[in-house]
């Protein structure tokens, strides 16, 4: 049995690099919202039904198939430091992380699974793959789905599909969203144009922890937003399309960008490089802006030593939750800003 610890030492499958199209796409991701038969939403639930529910939902979990290096940790008992940790790397969410009382997540598979329990939801059930694979995904989440559905009745209506807690995930429960890195588009001003396209065609564009959050570091998740009256197949079919052409889009003007202005890219590729290998003190939101330039200098062959996935990990391991969890205790601001920079210098090969 694995416990939080050991996650800390080792990169989720999502951020290793290696699926398709990983040059832009970092992740796909599929949620379904589901709440169990005959209990309350959790918006009017008492303590002790929260409580009970926590213990049917994990007792139900255990005859699921949910892949190998399982574990579960109970959230009611986490430090707020090991929460943070889990949010940061995409295992829970900003709200269960804030959330008070029983409740907790199970992970599995290379950290491929997630299920929070006693979130907004009674359960949401996460499968995170990397690159572009949502078809990939909805096939493991659609099987982990008709698995638990077998051990615990869902709260379901005839008309209206799953029941949820927000109306907005009625029907399918499912929200669908892609990782995207897309500096080139920023650079060239074109990304606006991508967002009101988006729009049109009802996908959302959020930040890198999704709904509430600012895009950082040049990435965005792509959304959808209606789940009422269309089938998951429908829903992941509309976003396999829709990515593609921002793929397309973004490479466009990676290339425009290193065939116009040379010289400015690489200056600019260069100097991130530069100061994430020899700073002393580094903010999170200065290393995720350079971070960006690198990753980006990385895919053009302007840095061949860098590995993508060593980039994709430190976008993650440098946030503050990740740099507490190494150093083993609590930092301050400005210690967290020196614990940052020598675990950068360490990982690319600085000085140290």
């Amino acid at each position: 049995m694995i416990n939080i610890d050991d996650l800390a030492g080792r990169t989720g499958e999502w951020l290793r690099g290696t699926g398709p199209e990983n040059d832009i796409v970092v992740s796909s991701r599929i949620r379904l919202a589901r709440n169990v038969a005959a209990r309350p939403f959790l918006t009017v639930a008492s303590h002790k039904v929260k409580a009970e529910l926590e213990t049917q939902i994990r007792e139900g979990l255990d005859g699921v198939n949910l892949g190998k290096a399982r574990l579960y940790v109970s959230l009611k008992d986490a430090s707020p430091v090991d929460r943070q940790f889990l949010m940061e790397r995409h295992l829970i969410s900003r709200d269960l992380l804030n959330a008070e009382g029983d409740r907790g997540v199970a992970i599995a598979n290379e950290e491929t699974v997630a299920i929070m329990v006693n979130e907004e939801d009674h359960l949401r059930i996460q499968v995170l793959r990397s690159g572009l694979q949502l078809s990939e995904a909805w096939r493991e989440i659609d099987r982990i789905d008709d698995e638990i559905a077998a051990r615990l009745p869902y709260a379901f209506h005839a008309q209206f599909g799953y029941l949820t807690a927000c109306p907005t995930n009625a029907g399918t429960g499912m929200r669908i969203s892609v990782l995207l890195h897309l500096p080139a588009l920023v650079m060239t001003r074109q990304i606006d144009k991508v967002f009101q396209a988006l729009s049109r065609i009802n996908f959302s564009v959020r930040g890198l922890y999704g709904e509430g959050t600012q895009a950082s570091g040049n990435f965005y998740q792509i959304s959808n937003q209606a789940t009422l009256g269309k089938a998951e197949t429908q829903l992941v079919q509309s976003l396999s399309e829709v990515v593609p052409e921002i793929v397309k889009f973004e490479r466009h003007c990676r290339e425009k960008l290193a065939k116009e202005q040379k010289t400015a890219l690489e200056d600019r590729v260069y100097r991130a490089c530069g100061t994430l290998k020899y700073a002393r003190s580094i903010s999170s939101e200065e290393t995720m802006e350079l971070l960006s330039a690198i990753r980006l200098g990385s895919q053009l062959s302007l840095l061949p030593d860098i590995k993508p996935g060593t980039i994709n990990e430190l976008f993650v391991s440098t946030q503050p939750g990740h740099l507490q969890k190494h150093e083993g205790r609590p930092l301050s601001p400005q210690e967290r800003d020196l614990a940052r920079a020598g675990f950068i210098r360490g990982r690319l090969g600085g000085r140290a």
